[in-house]
């Protein structure tokens, strides 16, 4: 027995609507943003900040190396120095010296040659100072031309708004002292440097030197 021949036409729609659905998921697909270079550059715009971050930091350590160019030159120099020190002494001798200041180690140093005319006769006196940038901080020696073979202990420390300060430990005809710089009226042409002495760890302070500058012509 032959079976009949029916008509095909739903599978022939069922085909049709397959093609269509494949050709629009197709072109969906194709329509969808690429956000795969958009991930590939997260890594370089990182980059971009932390070097950027390092230059603010380089420049920021960096701002302390032009502390002392206030300093650079010729002076005249105004000495008062109390006669006996951590003494309770209130004599004061005063007399006057010069001083030529000069930047080293590429300006990150500097020096200056001191003559001081001491009433019972002058001698020479060098300052050496040199920064790091690291923990932007200056260490300050001193060397007497009167005891060439003895380098006191550095002073450290840094200037904040406008006043220079550092200090060290040393010692005092035998026993242990804190000793302070300070450097004030740095931009007004005629700058200000006192050195004193404490017993007790800081709590209090004894003035001894102070000198008072004003340019050499």
């Amino acid at each position: 027995m032959k079976t009949k021949n029916h008509p095909r036409y739903p599978l022939v729609v069922v085909a049709a609507f397959s093609v269509a659905a494949a050709a629009t998921t197709l072109v969906a697909q194709s329509q969808k943003p690429l956000v795969a270079p958009a991930e590939k550059e997260k890594p370089v715009n990182k980059m971009i900040a932390l070097e950027g971050r390092k230059d603010t930091e380089m420049k920021s350590s960096l701002e302390g190396v032009h502390d002392f160019d206030f300093f650079m030159g010729n002076w005249r120099v105004h000495h008062r120095r109390l006669k006996d020190r951590l003494a309770n002494s209130q004599d004061w001798v005063e007399f006057d010296g010069t001083c030529a200041s000069q930047k080293i180690l590429g300006g990150f140093g500097n020096m200056d040659d001191s003559t001081l005319n001491l009433p019972d006769g002058p001698y020479r006196a060098v300052t050496l100072r040199a920064y790091d940038p690291k923990t932007n901080q200056w260490s300050i020696w001193w060397l007497d031309s009167r005891y060439p073979g003895q380098l006191d202990p550095p002073v450290v420390g840094r200037f904040e708004n406008g006043v220079g300060t550092f200090y060290a430990n040393d010692t005092f005809k035998g026993k242990p002292i804190r000793v302070r710089f300070l450097w004030t009226r740095v931009m007004s042409g005629t700058p200000h440097w006192e050195q004193a002495f404490s017993v007790d760890a800081g709590e209090s302070w004894e003035t001894n030197w102070t000198m008072d500058f004003t340019k050499a012509p």
